[in-house]
């Protein structure tokens, strides 16, 4: 083998083997200063050249630093060129050793060992461990020899070009060296790195700038300009226009791509090679045998050889100061070298090993260690201290990842204590406590205990919040002390001191003094997560005790927290504390809190608690519970109660089955109960509390009618089903009163409705016991206490009908077809044969009329249920006004209907159809019903239906009704202010007046006089003095005149009243004293016969009429008195502040200011 070798530093293949021990004798480290080898001769090679050919492989061996690396087991193809048939077992190690085939020099030491062979030159190769360190990236010499003392050379990936290669060593040392020796550290820059694609640590920060740079480069040059200044200004604090701003001491490397097609190419192109200081044979070249066909290497160019030595010149420069810069690290690590080995002989239990046959030599290491002072023939000692510094780095802090390895087994468990550079000094530790005093240190404080004792477990950091929490919390903003609910709870959760954890939810309680809404809902939040992790024993132990504390705090934001706490926390609680404690707490707090806000939340609870409560014998408090809060003052508590308690309420006792046996009949029986003991005086508020809860079980009872419905079993999702109209149900208080939500799904109610409606319609109701209860026993109860209310009742009526409305549009309108509207038409009897017996027929003068009219036959607007309504109106103004009975219910009838103007035409209708009417009683009743409807309708039709049926029936034959239409124009004038339509009213009351058919009609005077002192006060003016109070002073003075005492009696209590109402009225000077002055002297008159105690008030009336009449000019003399009091209370506020201008700071002169006069 001729050719020469570029690593074979030797002369010649046999003065190697001649001198195999001198090789090892003149070998330096560099921390020792031994003279390098002449720079002209140094060897360093290009970006592109191939580093010395280490094969590596998945069959992981670990050296014996103790780092893991991984050697391959893959033997290479012989030795390049062809070998001699006779040679010596020592030539073929040392050709090995010298060309770097490390791994197939293990393999043929081992099978020489194991044949009894052993060879010196491979057994000192290998018990030596600094040949497996790299010469911290110092290159190899020339005069280097390559036998025993031949060392591995692998290229360091801190801070070099080899870190950008893709494949380098996983374990590259230098951890704990600091960032002054990473960017002096360069070793030959443009190596590559053929180790283990698996990088075992993050990237460095000078790794992570020259990745950036070449990046950058690249997009650049590949026309990514959008790239590149967005990967630039994401990258702001480096210059990519200048390779120096990196901060590696090397040259700019090549391209990125020039990178990458050398990163995995085993054999570069002929024409990439560059060798340095020899002309190298490239059969020689280890790993390089394909290239066996080309011996020789074109010669290069004078010129490119001049730029090769000038580079290397600039490399040896480079690595003298790196040289420098790691002797004087070396001194600063040798003095930590002992201590660390001690630590690492305490935690090692096994020694370090080479491979599994032991062919390692541990005591070697130490050795190393400790021969800092050898001579220079010694091999390298900074290998050997580097390794060691580096093993127990590797062993404390950042182990390798040797799973696969037999070291596995020697990873620390646990954390050790963290070790510190120690100075080579010999100072007593009292001077060195003494020297550290002058530290500006807190420790005796509680915060300085604190920041000195740094938390290294969770359970140590939750111990601390818990510690440190108390004092944060007062110092917080109160704005802002929300943003420490998640640190509050979550210590709350994980301490492991219960009183600690009481302490901390305590703090969350009263975290802020009064939280507003989003505060309290950021706390309930907090609770309820509290509440998930720990569990209902905990949430019971340590969360309710907090609430109860609480609940009569003065604050009401802080109740009302506590209220709504105790429904949050309800589902997470243990079920017995729910019916006892918490029911307990609230009932407390519903019946003592003063707060109406308060007292809303606590019935939302209670409707949540009614959600979760499973112990039967509580419905009865349950039901009390609602009865109390229905009665509530507040507008707001009552509404919680309908929107959330009643319907959680009905449904646990649906699930009792109680709803239709025991809930509604009690709410019955309570207000059969109410109408009973009303006779002389009914409680009307006791009856909307009873009605409205008896309104808001009607969604739960529909619920119930459906879900036990015969065709249930028949109920299917699948299939088109067509969407619920958006009319066929009331609109919900709440969404838990809506249908839909109680049965589970919008799509099952709409499939339940269409078997529902078909069932009614074709197959009836044979079976269906839960609807046979409504029909047969709940409608004819309801029936009954309807006819038991009073008609002149307003509230009542309105009231029954709003419930009737509701349940009738909830049920359908073939239910309401079929089942209701036949009950009431059967009570209701109207029929032509029925007229004249007034005794069936009191129950048209019930509040049963109103109620079926307004409640049942207006739930459905289509053109047939409309008519329904006529006919039903019509017929009851006959049959009452035949039978000549009160017109109370018919009038709450349209009291009811007019209050809605989409009934106004049909009210009309209905009229109209008593204006042709062929009897005069109906025609009677249609008059005086006018004047109920006039008030709410519009002056539109006003003037064109109204008016016109009124004079119609002014004109009547009959005088009665004649003198019927005189309060409907009375109210037209009252509230109509069209002067055509007043003109037209009050042309038709002059008519009454002025001709002589009524001179003696007594019933017509009265009825004017009476709408004339209703309608007075509050007409037109004009009209007023114009009309009303002239044509009351002409009927004054005629009843002077009466001859028949009653009907002058008669007369003169209206006028008393009118002139009563009209008295305080603005009335001008010249009408009192033409006609209001008058009037009343000759009411007087009538009175001092009739009626001495109204004679006395008119009296007085008149004298103060005639005090304002003699005072003509009331306006001067109210502006003279007034000007006259003006000036009396000047000066006697001129005279009291003098008086006060007098005082002195004596307080007894101040308390003799305010005395009486005696």
């Amino acid at each position: 083998m001729a050719s020469i070798n570029p690593f074979n530093l030797s002369d010649s293949e046999e003065e190697s083997e001649r001198r195999p021990n001198e090789t090892v004798d003149t070998e330096r480290s560099p921390s020792d200063g031994a003279p390098g080898p002449p720079p002209g001769n140094s060897f360093s090679r290009s970006a592109n050249a191939e580093p010395p050919t280490l094969l590596l492989s998945s069959g992981q061996r670990t050296s014996p630093n103790g780092e893991g690396i991984i050697i391959s087991s893959v033997a290479t193809s012989a030795m390049a060129g062809g070998a001699e048939p006779r040679l010596s077992v020592d030539v073929i190690a040392a050709h090995l050793l010298r060309d770097q085939y490390i791994l197939t020099a293990l393999e043929f030491h081992t099978e020489l060992l194991e044949a009894g062979r052993e060879l010196p030159r491979l057994r000192d190769y290998f018990s030596n461990p600094g040949n497996f360190e790299r010469q911290s990236g110092t290159p190899p010499a020339k005069d280097q020899g390559v036998g025993a003392g031949g060392a591995l050379n692998r290229t360091g990936s801190i801070s070099t070009l080899d870190s950008l290669d893709f494949a380098r060593y996983s374990d590259d040392g230098n951890r704990e060296s600091d960032e002054r020796v990473a960017e002096n550290e360069v070793p030959s820059q443009e190596r590559k790195n053929k180790s283990s694609p698996e990088i075992q640590e993050p990237i460095r920060p000078l790794e992570k700038r020259a990745l950036n740079f070449l990046v950058n480069e690249y997009l650049l040059k590949n026309e990514y300009k959008l790239s590149s200044i967005t990967f630039s200004d994401e990258n702001d604090d480096q210059d990519f226009e200048l390779w120096d701003d990196v901060g590696l001491n090397i040259p700019k490397p090549p391209d990125l791509l020039q990178l990458y097609r050398n990163c995995g190419t085993p054999f570069p192109p002929v024409s990439d090679m560059v060798d340095v200081a020899v002309e190298a044979d490239f059969g020689n070249i280890p790993g390089h045998c394909a290239a066996t066909d080309h011996p020789k290497k074109p010669d290069l160019s004078q010129q490119q050889q001049a730029e090769v030595v000038q580079e290397m010149e600039y490399q040896i420069s480079l690595l003298n100061n790196e040289k420098q810069s790691l002797a004087e690290q070396m001194k600063k690590l040798q003095s930590e070298i002992q201590t660390l080995k001690q630590t690492v002989s305490s935690t090692a239990t096994a020694p370090l090993e080479w491979n599994s046959q032991n062919i390692s030599n541990p005591a070697s290491s130490s050795t190393t260690i400790t021969s800092s002072a050898e001579p220079p023939s010694a091999p390298p000692t900074d290998n050997g201290q580097y390794l060691d510094i580096r093993r127990v780095s590797g062993t404390q802090s950042d182990p390798p990842s040797t799973q696969n390895t037999p070291q596995s087994h020697n990873k620390l468990t646990s954390r050790p204590p963290v070790q510190f550079d120690q100075p080579n000094r010999k100072l007593s530790p009292a001077f060195q406590q003494a020297l550290l005093s002058f530290c500006r240190m807190c420790s005796d404080s509680r915060l300085g205990a604190e920041v000195s004792r740094i938390a290294d477990s969770e359970e140590s950091v939750m111990l601390m919040l818990g510690r440190c929490l108390p004092h944060i919390v007062p110092n917080v903003l109160l704005a802002k002390r929300e943003e420490l609910i998640p640190l509050i709870l979550c210590t709350a959760c994980l301490h492991p001191e219960s009183k600690e954890r009481d302490q901390l939810l305590h703090i969350l309680f009263n975290l802020i003094k009064r939280p507003d809404d989003e505060q309290r809902q950021m706390i309930l939040t907090g609770c309820v997560a509290f509440a998930r992790h720990v569990g209902p024993t905990r949430v019971e132990a340590e969360m309710l005790p907090q609430c109860w504390e609480q609940i009569t705090h003065k604050y009401p934001e802080r109740r009302l927290l506590v209220a709504e706490a105790c429904g949050a926390l309800a589902p997470y609680l243990p079920k017995e504390i729910r019916s006892s404690l918490v029911l307990s707490m609230l009932q407390q707090m519903l019946a003592d809190d003063k707060a109406d806000m308060v007292r809303e939340a606590v019935v939302k609870s209670l409707g949540i608690i009614m959600g979760y409560i499973d112990d039967a014998d509580k419905y009865p408090q349950g039901f009390e519970l609602m009865l109390l809060s229905l009665s509530d003052p507040s507008e707001r508590v009552v509404s919680a109660v309908h929107q959330v308690f009643i319907p959680a309420f009905a449904a646990w006792t649906t699930e009792l089955g109680s709803l239709q046996t025991l809930l509604i009949p009690s709410l019955l029986a309570r207000i059969e109960t109410l109408l009973k003991q009303g006779e002389h005086g009914l409680d009307e508020h006791k009856l909307h509390v009873f009605l409205s809860a008896l309104q808001s079980l009607i969604p739960p009872l529909f619920a119930v009618v459906l879900q036990n419905a015969p065709f249930i079993s028949r109920a299917k999702l699948s299939g088109d089903i067509p969407a619920i109209e958006v009319t066929r149900f009331p609109r919900p208080a709440s969404s838990l009163q809506d249908v839909a939500t109680i049965i589970g799904s919008r799509e099952m109610l709409s499939a339940l409705l269409l078997l529902y409606d078909h069932q009614l319609e074709h197959e009836g109701t044979t079976g269906w016991e839960s609807l046979l209860w409504v029909v047969n026993q709940l409608l004819p109860q309801l029936i009954e206490i309807v006819g038991c209310i009073n008609v002149t009742s307003t509230t009542c009526v309105h009231e029954f009908s709003r419930f009737f409305w509701r349940f009738c549009r909830t049920f359908g309108k073939i239910f309401t077809n079929t089942k209701v509207k036949p009950q009431f038409q059967e009570i209701l009897r109207l029929s032509e044969e029925n007229v004249d017996a007034s005794e069936e027929n009191g129950i048209l003068t019930k509040a049963t009329v109103p109620i079926y009219a307004t409640g049942v036959l207006t739930c459905y607007n289509q053109e047939e249920d409309r008519k329904l309504l006529v006919g039903f109106l019509e017929d009851v103004m006959t049959t009452l006004s035949l039978s000549h009975a009160p017109l109370g219910s018919l009038k709450a009838s349209f009291v009811e209907l007019g209050a809605n103007p989409v009934y106004h035409e049909l009210l009309l209708t209905v009229l109209w159809y008593g204006v042709v009417h062929t009897s005069a009683l109906v025609r009677c009743t249609s008059a005086r019903m006018f004047e109920l409807l006039v008030k709410g309708v519009n002056e539109t039709l006003v003037a064109q239906r109204v008016v016109p049926a009124l004079i119609t029936l002014s004109s009547d034959p009959e005088i009665s009704v004649r003198i019927s239409t005189i309060p409907a124009f009375g109210t037209i004038m009252e509230t109509v202010t069209q002067k055509e339509l007043l003109e037209r009213v009050k042309m038709q009351l002059a008519s009454f007046l002025e001709d002589p058919q009524y001179q003696d009609q007594h019933s017509l005077h009265v009825e004017i006089i009476r709408t004339f002192g209703r309608v007075g006060p509050n007409a037109e003016p004009r009209f007023r003095d114009d009309f009303v109070l002239p044509n009351l002073h002409k009927l004054a003075l005629a009843n002077n005149s009466q001859v028949v005492e009653n009907k002058r009696i008669d007369i003169a209590t209206q006028l008393f009243e009118a002139y009563s109402a009209l008295s305080c009225c603005f009335i001008s000077e010249e009408v009192m004293i033409n006609h209001f002055l008058p009037g009343l002297r000759c009411l007087r008159a009538d009175m001092e016969q009739l009626s001495p105690e109204h004679e006395v008030i008119l009296s007085s009336m008149v004298k103060e009429c005639e005090i304002k009449v003699e005072n003509r000019g009331m306006g001067d003399a109210q502006g003279s008195i007034s000007i006259t009091s003006s000036l009396v209370s000047e000066d006697a506020k001129t005279k009291f502040l003098s008086k006060m201008g007098q005082l002195t700071t004596s307080s007894a002169m101040l308390a003799t200011v305010f005395q009486r006069k005696k």
